[in-house]
């Protein structure tokens, strides 16, 4: 069985920061029963909760950081400590490619919005589980639930997912 990788409120699990989801049927029609999900929700496995505080990304001295919006507290170190466990073990899932939420601070794939302190939009980048995911993984078939509303794209993404899974069982 092919198994993907895909960010937990896309399958409808109620795990966003305000305690609902995003389930995208049309993904789970697209690949229907030929293959297992594998669920991950970086924000609740890094022990934040539903609901929570709403999260950006912002650039501190340098550096990246993962920021509550409202209190401002850095909470960035949980997630890399989630991120530094949990991305290594995904090798023992088996996984064939990966779906990840459009616009999340940690599963955003691209243009995920990084602000300055005073909470300005001053660039754009990649959410940091995506980020890892990405880097200890760089032949996986990875993508966002956003493009794949794009037929030719989705269908192009199944194609490489069953394409990789072929490759990992020859």
């Amino acid at each position: 069985m092919t198994r993907v990788g895909i960010s937990a409120c896309l399958l409808g699990e109620e795990v966003r920061f305000d305690g609902g989801h995003k389930r995208a049927e049309f993904l789970i029609d697209a690949f229907g029963p030929s293959v297992t999900w594998v669920p991950i929700c970086p924000e609740v496995e890094a022990g934040f909760g539903t609901p929570r505080e709403a999260m950006h990304l912002t650039r501190v001295a340098g550096s990246i950081r993962l920021v509550t919006v409202g209190t401002g507290h850095d909470v960035t170190t949980p997630m890399d400590e989630f991120i530094r466990r949990r991305v290594p073990e995904l090798r023992w899932e088996d996984l064939s490619g990966y779906i990840l939420k459009k616009n999340s601070p940690s599963c955003g794939l691209e243009n995920v919005e990084i602000h300055n302190q005073q909470g300005n939009v001053i660039e754009s980048g990649r959410g940091l589980f995506a980020e890892a995911l990405v880097r200890q993984f760089p032949q996986l078939p990875v993508e966002e639930e956003g493009r794949l509303s794009d037929p030719r794209l989705l269908e192009d993404f199944i194609e490489r997912v069953f394409a990789y899974n072929h490759g990992q069982s020859a």
